[in-house]
């Protein structure tokens, strides 16, 4: 799958947070890994006539990419 993080590269721009692991890569790396699976996961479901489940799956997409751009915007600052 594309997309999908190395879980032996370090980030060296992430710090664990409250509640996590160090090395677990924190919610941003989770909101763009989860980004690209829901993405490929739509593209099985239309691929099946699954409409519905696609367009559901389209738009956890857009809310983890949406996710990802506000937490990269807010870490800019």
């Amino acid at each position: 799958m594309r997309g999908r993080p190395n879980r032996n590269e370090k980030s060296s721009d992430h710090e664990p947070r409250l509640g996590e692991t160090a090395g677990d890569g924190g919610p941003d790396e989770a909101a763009r890994y989860l980004a690209v699976a829901v993405a490929d996961l739509g593209l099985i479901a239309r691929r099946h006539g699954l409409d519905t489940l696609g367009f559901l799956l389209d738009m956890a997409q857009m809310e983890a990419e949406d996710i990802v751009r506000l937490r990269a915007g807010r870490e800019g600052r």
